[in-house]
């Protein structure tokens, strides 16, 4: 017995270890940053919230309308992810950083910085975005809380904090930058929805960035994939492979509920006009 103590005190010593010697020592400081503690203290109090607290307080109420919170809360999205796609351009994608092969850089240059400041942005910018759950809630549209939109909101904030901790730069980072370009285009529509009926009626392309949505996880599958195939490339293949894992999951779970919802509203919409032949 004891010795499978010590095994396993050995075991827990060593991911211990490696998790400490792996750190990105430019972003350890930084807000949030230091220790997955309080993160996981904001994800278990918006899951909380949403799940059980939110809907309860809700329950005997009406909904919030929440239009000039909505409109100023997606302008600021907008902002901030042109903002991010901007600085992961000039960070590294426009033109510095290698498609197929970028190693993680821990050097304090400027170009280096710009590209770990900018992904600390992104990690506080999805932290951010679990407010569109809350407004949901407060909304009473609980429909529109999936396991796919908890999955997604809960799961990229770690995965954003991962990648501040251990690699605030190279390979993995053009998932960052694609999403941003995305998210200017999403929250531009949810920005123009907010604007109520007069607007929302000229919104018919919504299906489009759900597509957006899945070519973004097909580029980022074909791109981390291709590490586990270049023994010389220095990016960690546990970190690449992760990465692979994830937009494949994303691929399908997104492609599932464009089908679940575009093919059979298409299918809805075609019924009635043949009745009304």
């Amino acid at each position: 017995m004891s010795v499978r103590l010590n095994e396993t005190t050995t075991i827990v010593d060593r991911m211990v270890n490696f998790f400490v010697e792996h750190e990105d020592l430019r972003t350890k400081q930084w807000f949030l940053s230091n220790a997955p503690g309080p993160l996981f203290m904001i994800l278990g109090a918006y899951l909380y919230f949403c799940l059980y607290a939110g809907p309860r307080y809700m329950r005997d109420r009406k909904p919030f309308e929440l239009k000039n919170t909505l409109l100023i809360y997606n302008a600021v999205q907008v902002l901030l992810s042109w903002v991010l796609f901007y600085e992961g351009y000039k960070g590294g994608w426009g033109g510095h950083y290698n498609f197929k092969c970028q190693p993680v850089t821990y050097e304090s240059d400027p170009i280096s910085m710009r590209m770990a400041r900018a992904v600390w942005l992104y990690y506080i910018a999805k932290i951010t975005e679990l407010l569109d759950t809350v407004f949901f809630v407060l909304r009473k549209k609980q429909r529109q809380i999936s396991f796919l939109h908890l999955y997604h909101h809960t799961l990229m904030p770690v995965c954003a904090f991962i990648g501040v901790k251990y690699f605030a730069g190279g390979h993995g980072t053009l998932l960052g930058f694609i999403n941003s370009f995305i998210h200017i285009i999403m929250y531009a529509y949810y920005l123009l929805s907010a604007m109520g009926p007069k607007v929302q009626k000229y919104l018919w392309w919504k299906k489009y960035i759900t597509i957006l949505q899945i070519v973004q996880f097909l580029i980022i599958f074909v791109h981390t994939l291709q590490i586990q195939f270049q023994p010389n490339c220095n990016f960690p293949k546990s970190i690449a492979a992760l990465l692979t894992f994830n937009a494949g999951l994303f691929t399908y779970m997104f492609s599932a509920f464009y089908v679940a919802n575009y093919k059979k509203e298409a299918a809805a919409q075609a019924k009635l006009a043949a009745k009304k032949e």
